[in-house]
């Protein structure tokens, strides 16, 4: 059988481009980090940043907001608490949960991949003007926005 012939048309999909679109972004930016000498993931870096603006989110919420499931997020903290970056504390007000906090080695971190990230996008979207921006953002949520109804 000739692969080729047969997979011909996938390559040809917007779902196609913009999963490849993603995928080489999510390396080059994870490459970035890692030349930056930083012992974080991307997907740490999406759960810490969300903790540090949003500290009082349950890991449910968390996990929507990062696209991951439940599981997942928690393996994340749990891998970020053992590295020091954050600290896990009973809720205040809800024993059931946990109170996420980022340490003075989570702020440092955070605090040193502000700028590698800010050049990551600023790169991957080097020669996109504001208007080209906006609307591939307004497509994205109509695509989205399909998928939900």
């Amino acid at each position: 059988m000739n692969d080729e012939k047969h997979f011909s048309g996938i390559e040809q999909t917007v779902f196609y481009a913009l999963e490849k679109a993603i995928k080489t972004y999510r390396q080059f930016a994870q490459r970035n980090i890692r030349e930056s000498q930083l012992n974080i993931t991307i997907d740490q870096w999406l759960v810490l940043r969300t903790i540090k603006d949003h500290p009082d989110l349950t890991q449910s919420q968390m996990a929507a907001i990062v696209f991951k499931d439940y599981a997942s997020v928690t393996r994340i903290i749990e891998l970020m608490v053992d590295k020091g970056y954050l600290m896990r504390s009973f809720h205040k007000t809800d024993r059931r949960r946990y109170q996420l906090k980022l340490t003075d080695e989570g702020m440092e971190i955070h605090d040193k991949l502000v700028p590698i990230v800010q050049y990551n996008r600023e790169t991957a979207l080097d020669g996109l003007r504001l208007e080209e921006i906006s609307q591939l953002q307004l497509l994205l949520q109509k695509i989205t926005a399909n998928c939900t109804k």
